[in-house]
């Protein structure tokens, strides 16, 4: 991490500056006072830096600007926290509409919200990720929601889990950044939320530690408010503060947080909470507060990103993907279909296509388009990907077959080596092999490169469980049930019951969590029938040996194992469940014709059953592939 001085001012400094960080103050007072085709048919215009597309229906130079703030403010990141990963297997792509008028044709949702207009915002995908961002919103702040869901993205690209008062605190911290052509401003007070914290006493540092997704801190607006400012406050008084070592110690205490009991690694690294007190409401009433300043890296020059303008194909396609992945199927159908009428052959239109087939449920039509999408771009991983699971040789025991599976996923990681998924698609093809090191090893890869999905550290401890290493897999169980809520922690505490009790680690007994007034009952989907007009949700389960049916007068909850190939962006409770084991909440019901009223539906990616097929030879592995313990 670049060294700061430790010296304040009371503003920024206007006079030249010298290389890597320097430090400033912001006096607080100052601050204080102070339709989607109609869209397609437009020009639109792709700018690329180093790292980051851009494209807009607005200005050149525009679009330049905002790749050189992205630029910067990744820049920033890695200056700040060392060895940080800034590249993800879900690729992100900048969209920047001119104006109200356009953000509303790309987002039609925000037509609903009378009154809310916003000048950005994130859309966090397992295959892709967009960040949109309005060209005519140019004032001091206006990106903050984009830059704050950037900054989840990327901790938790390095981090398997954060409290939320340090995920929230952390996120809000790098949204207030603020940049310039020659230099990044880091450390910006946040105004709405010093207003906020002036207005009232501060919440004792050891209740804001403690909030969850549970807590009243987190639901209620009001003290949801509350929560979000002073974790802001407390995340740049550990990082400014003396003696705090300008945000290395607050790294270190996040590094220790992936090993280590939060109450511990705090006290370790900051002490006791309540101690820490009576500095921390001390700063909080500091009339200017550190900062620093980054130069900017000669890679953020805009006159060296390149330009140029797309075709109304390749407009239509690329929002197409958007409306997409952001799962607006009515925008996404028509600008796909028109996109493939005007122009066969691009891939990008086809693959589209095939992921909307698949959302209906139409597998052989969705063959046929990613198919036809590697034909025309080969460099397509996501149709190979589908492609591969979709074929009959994903399922197959027969050596061949299992062969020529292994080497599709990698020529998926020859595309993409930090597409986590195929990494868990080869763990199960040798857990059904009953090559349980090269399982693990292949699991541990995809963990290094997903951290804060559970289902991989569960996957993990699945496969440990199986050779011979329990107590090592309770580690694994209560690590996650201790962290995360609802359907991730009911899947760590079956793997926690599964592991015999001798193995266990000395604790307090882990217990599910159902929904409040339900019942629990658990089986294999037989049959989904999706809400029509006169219909709602119905699924059959095979329970025990009986058939048992469950249907919902409203909205259902459903969680899904993180390893299910097909991940978040495509998942739906209505296709490709059916052999799943699945855990029903319900209600019990007066109508003899079903068990109960669903309220919540988990879908388990149980472990293979191991064949006695020849494995895989483990040196055809590449290095590259593999993760040691």
């Amino acid at each position: 991490m670049s060294q700061l001085r430790t010296s304040r001012e009371r503003s920024v400094s206007s006079g030249p500056l010298k290389p890597g960080i320097m430090p400033f103050a912001i006096a607080l007072f100052v601050l204080l006072a102070s339709m989607a085709s109609a869209a397609a048919e437009k020009q639109w215009t792709e700018v690329r830096s180093q790292h980051f597309r851009v494209l807009t229906d607005g200005s050149d130079k525009d679009a330049r600007r905002v790749a050189r703030e992205f630029e910067q403010m990744r820049f920033a990141m890695a200056e700040l926290y060392p060895h940080l990963r800034l590249d993800s297997g879900s690729p992100l792509l900048v969209l920047a509409p001119r104006g109200e008028a356009s953000m509303m044709e790309l987002a039609p949702a925000f037509r609903k919200r009378k009154g809310f207009t916003p000048a950005g915002f994130f859309h966090h995908g397992w295959d892709k990720q967009f960040a949109i961002v309005r060209l005519d919103e140019i004032k001091p702040g206006a990106y903050d929601i984009v830059y704050h869901e950037y900054t989840h993205s990327i901790m938790h690209l390095n981090l398997r889990w954060l409290p939320l008062w340090l995920d929230e605190g952390l996120a809000d911290f790098h949204a207030n950044t603020r940049f310039e052509k020659d230099r990044i401003v880091i450390g910006v007070p946040n105004t709405d939320r010093i207003k906020m914290l002036r207005s009232q006493t501060l919440v004792p540092l050891a209740t804001l530690l403690a909030v969850n997704q549970g807590s009243p801190y987190y639901h209620d607006e009001y003290k949801a408010s509350v929560f979000y400012s002073e974790s802001w406050l407390l995340t740049h008084f550990l990082f400014f503060s003396p003696g705090m070592e300008n945000g290395k110690k607050l790294w270190h205490f996040a590094r220790l947080l992936q090993e280590m009991d939060e109450k511990k690694a705090f006290q370790q690294e900051f002490g006791d909470p309540n101690d820490l007190q009576e500095r921390f409401e001390k700063y909080a009433k500091l009339f200017a507060i550190t900062g620093a300043i980054l130069d900017s890296p000669a890679h953020t020059d805009e006159k060296d990103f390149a330009s140029r303008t797309l075709t109304q194909v390749e407009t239509k396609a690329e929002l197409g993907s958007y409306s997409l992945w952001s799962h607006d199927l009515a925008t996404a159908r028509p600008l796909i279909e028109e996109a493939l009428k005007l122009g066969p052959k691009l891939g990008l239109a086809h693959e589209s296509m095939g992921f909307l087939y698949f959302a209906a449920g139409k597998d052989d039509e969705a063959r046929r388009e990613f198919s036809q999408a590697l034909e025309l771009d080969p460099k397509l991983y996501l149709s190979l990907f589908s492609l591969t699971m979709l074929s009959p040789q994903a399922r197959s025991n027969v050596p061949a077959d299992q062969a020529a599976f292994r080497d599709s996923l990698m020529k998926v990681l020859d595309l993409n080596s930090d597409f986590a998924p195929a990494f868990v698609q080869l763990a199960r093809l040798y857990l059904r092999q009953g090559d349980l090191t090269h399982a693990y090893g292949v699991t541990r890869k995809a963990e290094s490169l997903e951290p804060a999905r559970a289902g991989y550290h569960l996957l993990a401890g699945q496969i440990l469980l199986r050779m011979g290493r329990g107590t090592e897999a309770a580690g694994f169980a209560r690590y996650v049930a201790d962290r995360w809520p609802g359907p991730d922690h009911d899947e760590a505490v079956e793997l926690w019951n599964a592991v015999p009790a001798a193995l266990r680690p000395a604790g307090d007994a882990l217990m599910p969590s159902p929904m409040e007034g339900t019942e629990l009952m658990q089986g294999t989907v037989k049959s989904v029938r999706c809400p029509g007009k006169e219909t709602g949700l119905t699924v059959v389960l095979d329970h025990e040996g009986q058939q048992v049916s469950f249907a919902a007068k409203s909205g259902v909850v459903s969680g899904f194992s993180d390893t299910l190939w097909y991940g978040e962006d495509h998942f739906s409770s209505c296709r490709h469940v059916e052999g799943l084991r699945a855990v029903v909440h319900y209600k019990p019901s007066a109508d003899k014709n079903y068990a109960g009223e669903l309220a919540r539906l988990d879908f388990r990616d149980d472990l293979p059953a191991t064949t006695e097929s020849s494995a895989i030879p483990a040196q055809s592995i590449t290095k590259s592939s593999e993760s040691k313990d």
